[in-house]
């Protein structure tokens, strides 16, 4: 009898220890969801402004100097992964470039066929650069590039009246981030350079409102008023050790 009560405490005890011990974090890869390929039609309707039209522009104007600059970085670097990252980037705007031409065509866009003057220049930067030189230019134009572009999408993205502009905006989305982090996987970005964001403007809120309800639900017990998560634990371990009593009530009068 007195082993089954120790027994019977100390499965108690563990119980209750493991109840009040937080749970540990969920890994967080696990958690990043992944945009699915439905849902999204691509029949041209819609009116398309001319942010529309400047950014399927824009793509088409990222395929006509990435490419090359990816050409390049398999050509002149000696560090292997910038290589791949270079090949991987060329390959990559080629397959976007063509998506975009497909938009251009069904809502009758004219595509510039040359890239324009700062693009030119940056690509002459790396003509003119060797190794390591090369390698940091080459990193740094680019990632900076796709940094400046990231914002505009999302706002077509959300925006667009267009629904093939709308696809064009969420693949595109796809392909930016994907080549921001093979670039920043070279270790070499220079975020210091970056441009900064700018100060929010209505103080320290963020951009979806947060109301004292709001924090409340999330904080006490989902959402039911008073009841927090130390209650609902403190309540349950009561029951735990009732149960535990009992237990040891049926088993002495045993």
């Amino acid at each position: 009898m007195t082993k089954m009560k120790s027994w019977l405490m100390g499965a108690a005890a563990v119980t209750l220890a493991f109840m009040l011990t937080p749970a540990g974090p969920a890994r967080a890869d696990d958690a990043v969801p992944v945009p699915p390929n439905t849902g999204l039609t691509d029949t041209a309707r819609g009116t398309v402004s001319a942010a529309d039209a400047d950014f399927v522009i824009k793509v088409r104007l990222a395929g006509l100097w990435e490419i090359p600059a990816g050409n390049m970085a398999q050509e002149k670097s000696d560090d292997p992964n910038i290589v791949k990252i270079g090949k991987s980037i060329a390959a990559q705007h080629v397959a976007l470039d063509s998506l975009d031409r497909l938009a251009a065509k069904k809502l009758n866009i004219d595509l510039p066929n040359k890239p324009n003057g700062d693009q030119q220049f940056w690509l002459s930067e790396m003509q003119a650069a060797e190794g390591k030189q090369f390698d940091q230019i080459f990193v740094d134009r680019l990632r900076a590039a796709h940094g400046k572009i990231f914002p505009a999408i999302a706002t077509i993205r959300a925006t667009t009246r267009n629904d093939t502009v709308r696809k064009l905006a969420q693949q595109t989305n796809q392909f930016v981030m994907t080549h921001m982090t093979l670039l920043e996987s070279s270790g070499i970005v220079d975020y210091a350079g970056l441009p900064t964001a700018p100060a929010p403007a209505t103080g320290q809120k963020g951009p979806v409102p947060i109301d004292n309800q709001m924090l409340a639900a999330a904080t006490n017990g989902g959402g039911v008023p008073g009841l927090s998560n130390t209650v609902i634990l403190l309540v349950l371990a009561a029951a735990l050790v009732i149960g535990v009593i009992t237990t040891m009530r049926i088993f002495r009068a045993r």
